[in-house]
C-alpha cells in the first residue's frame, strides 16, 4: 500500500494539515453507519457529477467508476483547473494503480494528508476508502477556502449558515446534522438570497419532507445545484450524515458567493456610516453645549452690567455677597464647560481629519472664537461690576457718614436757635432803666458775637447738604428741606438781630450805667462757652478711616487738642474770677444783685457743667480712637495674611505654568505613559485647590473689613482667579493633545517608534520651545526625515505642496498636531469616497442606484434607515421606482473636495 501521508508536499500550511486530520474521522470509525454510507454515496456521486458533466461525462457507482483512475484524474483537473500527468491507457491492474497514484500525488501536492488511503484499495473498489478519498477532495476543493472572521473551514461554513438564517423563525443552525432535518434551514438559505423563489411563510415545521423536497427542487431547477440528498433518508435517520450535509450546503455557499461580496461591501459601508453617525452626534453635542454656554453668558452679562444704585451700605454688601456667590459657585462649572467645549471641538476635528471628512464648522455664532469672545466680554463685565460695587460701598459709606454729621450739626444748631426769635422780638427795653437798657444792649452785643460764632456751623451744614446732593444721596429731599429751613431761620435771626440792635442803640443815650464786670464776663464767657461747645462737638464727631496712617493722624490731632486744655482751664478760672469779683464788690458796697447777669445767659454753673462734660468726653474719645487703631492694625494683619497667601499661590501658578510648558515639549515614554503622567500631574494640581479656597476665605475677610488696598502684594484676587483658571485649562488642553495623538496613532497605524522619531525631530528644530516650527525650521525637519525639499525648483515645489497641507491659513508656523497629521497621511491609507461608492455598487448588483429594500436587506436596521433618510432620489435615465442616489451620498460623506 502506498503511504501518501509521507509523500505530502511540505510547502502546504501546517494549519490546513491539522484541520484535514481533524476532519478525516471516517477512517478512525472502523464501522460506517449504513444510513450514513447511503447518504454519502448519493451526495458524493451527485457532487462529482456536478463537476464531471462540465467535461461531458459522469459516474454511476462511486466505488466502481474511479477504479481505473481515469475519471478520478479528470475530476481533479475539472475542479482544480490544472493539468495532471498524462494517464496510462492500459487495462492492466498496474496501469490502474499508476493512474490512481497520479491522482493521489496531485491531492497530496495540494497540502492534504491522506491518512491510510492507498491506490490498491481504490483499484479494488473498497467503498469506505473511496468515500474517504472523495470526502478529502471535497474538503480540499469545496470547503477548505471557506472562512468567516478567520475561522476554520467547517466553523466558517457553519457561521455563514447561522448568519444567513438568523432572521428566520423556527431555524436554529447549530451543526451539520439534526439542524437541517426539518428542511427549513435549506429553504431559509435560498430565501435569504433569492426571496423570489421561496414562499417561506407558507412552510410548516411539522412537514419536513415537503420542506426538504421544495428546497432540493428549487436549488436544482433555479440554482443549478444538483439534488444530492433524499428527503426521506434525512427525515428517517436519527442523525443525518454530517459530511453529506456539509457537501450539499457548500454548494449553496459557492452558488451564493457573489452575495459574500455584497456582505463585505455592506460591512465597509456600515463602518463608514458608524463614523459619520458618531461625528454627527458629537457635532450635535457641541452645538447644544455651545448654545447653553452662550445663553448663560447672554443672561449673565446684563446682570453684571446692571448699575442700579442701592440706598444703604447693607444693600450694596448684599449685592457683593451675590457676586461672590456667582464667582465661587456658579461660574466655576461654566469654566469647566468652556474647557470641555474646546476639548470636544479639538477631538471632533481630529476624528474628522483621521476619517478623511471635512472639518466641522459650527453654526454661526457658535465657533470657539465666538465663545472666547463672549467669555472675554463676560470677564470684562465682571471686573467692571466688582469695581462698581466697591466704589458704591465707599460712596454710600461716605454718604451715611455725611448724613449723620448733617443731622447731628443740624440738631445742635436747632437746639441753639430755639427761642431766639421770641427773644429778639420782645419789647422789654421800653420799660427798662438806663442801666437796664445798657445791659440789654451789651447782652445783645454778646448775642451778636454768639450769632457770628454760629455762622460757621450754618455754613458747614449747608456745605454738607450740598455734598450730599452732589453724591446723589437717596434722602436728599428731606436734607434739603431741613437745610432750607435752617438757612431761612438764620436769615430771619440776622434781620431780627439787626432790628433789635437798632432799637437798643436809639435808647442807649438815655442809659449810661452798666456793670463793666458783667460785660467783661459776658464777653469772655460767650467765646469760651462757644469753644467748649465746639470742643464737645468735635469730641462727639464721627470719623471713618481706611488705614493706620489716617487713624494715627486723628490721634495726633486729638493729642494736640488735649495739650490746649491746660490753657483753656486757665481761661475758665479767669472767667469765674470775674464773677467772684462782682460778688465781692457787691458785698463790700451793699449792692443787691439781680438773679442773673443782665448781659449773658451763660452762668458760671453752666460753664463748669460744660467743662466737666467736655473733660468726661476726652477719655471716651481716647477709647474710640484706640479701638479704631486696633481695628486698623487688625486690617493690616489681614492685608499681610492675604499677601503672604497670594504671593505663595501666585508663585505656585507661575511655576506650574512653566512646568506644563516644559512637559508639553519634553514628553518621554509612550503616549499612554505621558497621558498617565499628565493625569497624575493634573490630580496633583487639583490637590492644591484647598489653598485657593483658603485664599478666597482670606479675600472674603478683606472685603468684609472694607479693605480696598494692599501695599504688601501686587496680586489681586481677580488676577489669581484668572491664573488658576488658565492653569487648569492649559493642563486639560495638554492632556487632550496627547489623547488626540493616541487617536491619530491608533487610527492611522503609526508605531510608537515613528511617533518618537517625529517628536524628536520636531523638538530638535523647535529651538525656542514655542510648540511650533517656522517655515525654515520645518524645512530642516523634513530634510532630516528624508524629504527632498532642498533649495531647487523641484524641492521648492514639493515644500510648497507640504506647506499648503500643514499650514492652510498661511500663518507661517506649523504645530506638532499638523505635523503628525501630515506624516500619518503620508504613511497610511484612508477610506475614500471611491471605496464607499464601489461597496454600494456591489450591494446594488452593479446598478447606478440602490433601493430601500436592498439597503434594509444588506445593512443593520439603524444604518439602513440612516442611509434612506439622507439619500436623494435617483433621477438617471435608468431610474426605477424608489431608486436612491448612492453616489452623491457617498461623495457627500467626504465633503466637496472629493467631487
Amino acid at each position: 500500500m502506498v503511504d501518501y501521508h509521507a509523500a505530502n508536499n511540505q510547502s502546504s500550511t501546517e494549519g490546513v494539515q491539522i484541520y484535514m486530520e481533524q476532519e478525516n474521522d471516517w477512517d478512525r470509525d472502523l464501522l460506517l453507519d449504513p444510513a450514513w454510507e447511503k447518504q454519502q454515496r448519493k451526495t458524493f456521486t451527485a457532487w462529482c457529477n456536478s463537476h464531471l458533466r462540465k467535461s461531458g461525462t459522469q459516474i454511476e457507482s462511486i466505488e466502481e467508476d474511479f477504479r481505473d483512475g481515469l475519471k478520478l484524474m479528470l475530476l481533479l483537473e475539472t475542479i482544480s483547473g490544472e493539468r495532471l500527468a498524462k494517464p496510462e491507457r492500459g487495462k492492466m491492474r498496474v496501469h490502474k494503480i499508476n493512474n490512481v497514484n497520479k491522482a493521489l500525488d496531485f491531492i497530496a501536492g495540494k497540502g492534504v494528508k491522506l491518512v491510510s488511503i492507498g491506490a490498491e484499495e481504490i483499484v479494488d473498489g473498497n467503498a469506505k476508502m473511496t468515500l474517504g478519498m472523495i470526502w478529502t477532495i471535497i474538503l480540499r476543493f469545496a470547503i477548505q477556502d471557506i472562512s468567516v472572521e478567520e475561522t476554520s473551514a467547517k466553523e466558517g461554513l457553519l457561521l455563514w449558515c447561522q448568519r444567513k438564517t438568523a432572521p428566520y423563525k423556527n431555524v436554529n443552525v447549530q451543526n451539520f446534522h439534526i439542524s437541517w432535518k426539518d428542511g427549513l434551514a435549506f429553504n431559509a438559505l435560498i430565501h435569504r438570497h433569492r426571496p423570489d423563489l421561496i414562499d417561506y411563510d407558507s412552510l410548516r415545521k411539522d412537514d419536513p419532507v415537503t420542506n426538504l423536497n421544495n428546497a432540493f427542487e428549487v436549488a436544482e431547477k433555479h440554482l443549478d445545484i444538483p439534488k444530492m440528498l433524499d428527503a426521506e433518508d434525512i427525515v428517517n435517520t436519527a442523525r443525518p450524515d454530517e459530511k453529506a450535509i456539509m457537501t450539499y450546503v457548500s454548494s449553496f455557499y459557492h452558488a451564493f458567493s457573489g452575495a459574500q461580496k455584497a456582505e463585505t461591501a455592506a460591512n465597509r459601508i456600515c463602518k463608514v456610516l458608524a463614523v459619520n453617525q458618531e461625528n454627527e452626534q458629537m457635532m450635535e453635542d457641541y452645538e447644544k453645549l455651545a448654545s447653553e454656554l452662550l445663553e448663560w453668558i447672554r443672561r449673565t452679562i446684563p446682570w453684571l452690567e446692571n448699575r442700579t444704585q442701592e440706598k444703604t451700605v447693607t444693600d450694596m454688601q448684599a449685592k457683593q455677597e451675590d457676586f461672590r456667590d456667582y464667582r465661587c459657585v456658579h461660574k466655576p462649572p461654566k469654566v469647566q464647560e468652556k474647557c470641555q467645549l474646546e476639548i470636544s471641538f479639538n477631538t471632533l476635528q481630529t476624528k474628522l481629519r483621521l476619517s478623511n471628512r471635512p472639518a466641522f464648522m459650527p453654526s454661526e455664532g457658535r465657533m470657539v472664537s465666538d465663545i472666547n469672545g463672549a467669555w472675554h466680554t463676560l470677564e470684562g463685565a465682571e471686573k467692571g461690576y466688582e469695581e462698581w460695587i466697591l466704589s458704591e460701598i465707599r460712596r454710600l459709606e461716605r454718604l451715611e457718614h455725611l448724613a449723620e454729621k448733617f443731622h447731628q450739626k443740624s440738631k445742635i444748631h436747632e437746639s441753639w436757635t430755639d427761642g431766639k426769635e421770641a427773644m429778639l422780638t420782645q419789647k422789654d427795653y421800653e420799660t427798662c432803666t438806663l442801666s437796664e437798657v445798657k445791659a440789654l444792649l451789651r447782652k445783645h452785643e454778646a448775642f451778636e458775637s454768639d450769632l457770628a460764632a454760629h455762622q460757621d456751623r450754618v455754613e458747614q451744614i449747608a456745605a454738607i447738604a450740598q455734598e450730599l446732593n452732589e453724591l446723589d444721596y437717596y434722602d436728599s429731599a428731606s436734607v434739603n428741606a431741613r437745610c432750607q429751613k435752617i438757612c431761612d431761620q438764620w436769615d430771619s435771626l440776622g434781620a431780627l438781630t439787626q432790628n433789635r440792635k437798632e432799637s437798643l442803640e436809639r435808647t442807649e443815650k438815655q442809659l449810661e450805667s452798666i456793670d463793666e464786670l458783667y460785660l467783661e464776663y459776658a464777653k469772655r464767657a460767650a467765646p469760651f462757652n462757644n469753644w467748649m461747645e465746639g470742643a464737645m462737638e468735635d469730641l462727639q464727631d464721627m470719623f471713618i478711616v481706611h488705614n493706620i496712617e489716617e487713624i494715627q493722624g486723628l490721634i495726633t490731632a486729638h493729642e494736640q487738642f488735649k495739650s490746649t486744655l491746660a490753657e483753656a482751664n486757665k481761661e475758665r478760672e479767669a472767667i469765674q474770677a470775674i464773677q467772684a469779683e462782682v460778688q465781692k464788690i457787691a458785698q463790700s458796697n451793699g449792692i443787691k444783685l439781680s438773679a442773673a447777669n443782665p448781659y449773658t445767659t451763660i452762668t458760671p454753673q453752666s460753664i463748669d457743667s460744660k467743662w466737666e462734660k467736655a473733660m468726661g468726653m476726652v477719655p471716651l474719645r481716647d477709647t474710640a480712637l484706640q479701638e479704631e487703631l486696633n481695628k486698623q492694625n487688625n486690617n493690616d494683619s489681614l492685608r499681610a495674611k492675604f499677601a503672604t497667601q497670594a504671593n505663595t499661590v501666585g508663585a505656585y501658578i507661575q511655576a506650574k505654568m512653566e512646568e506644563i510648558g516644559r512637559i508639553s515639549i519634553e514628553m518621554n515614554g509612550t503616549l499612554e505613559d505621558q497621558l498617565t503622567n499628565l493625569r497624575d500631574y493634573q490630580t496633583s494640581i487639583m490637590s492644591y485647590m484647598p489653598e485657593i479656597n483658603t485664599l478666597e476665605g482670606s479675600h472674603q475677610l478683606i472685603q468684609e473689613a472694607l479693605i480696598f488696598d494692599n501695599q504688601y502684594t501686587s496680586y489681586t484676587m481677580e488676577h489669581l482667579r484668572v491664573g488658576w483658571e488658565q492653569l487648569l485649562t492649559t493642563i486639560a488642553r495638554t492632556i487632550n493633545e496627547v489623547e488626540n495623538q493616541i487617536l491619530t496613532r491608533d487610527a492611522k497605524g503609526i508605531s510608537q517608534e515613528q511617533l518618537y522619531e517625529y517628536r524628536a525631530s520636531f523638538n530638535h528644530f523647535d529651538k525656542d520651545h514655542s510648540g511650533a516650527l517656522m517655515a525654515e525650521e520645518f524645512k530642516a525637519c523634513l530634510i532630516s526625515l528624508g524629504y527632498d525639499v532642498e533649495n531647487n525648483k523641484q524641492g521648492d515645489s514639493e515644500f510648497a505642496r507640504i506647506m499648503s497641507i500643514v499650514d492652510p491659513n498661511n500663518s507661517g508656523a506649523v504645530t506638532f498636531q499638523a505635523f503628525i497629521d501630515f506624516m500619518s497621511r503620508e504613511t497610511t491609507d484612508t477610506d475614500t469616497a471611491d471605496q464607499v461608492i464601489a461597496s454600494f455598487k456591489i450591494l446594488a448588483a452593479d446598478k447606478t442606484f440602490i433601493t430601500a429594500e436592498e439597503l434594509r436587506r444588506e445593512l443593520p436596521p439603524d444604518q439602513a434607515e440612516y442611509c434612506i433618510a439622507r439619500m436623494a432620489p435617483y433621477t438617471g435615465p435608468d431610474a426605477a421606482p424608489g431608486a436612491l442616489d448612492y453616489m452623491s451620498f457617498s461623495t457627500a460623506l467626504y465633503g466637496e473636495s472629493d467631487l
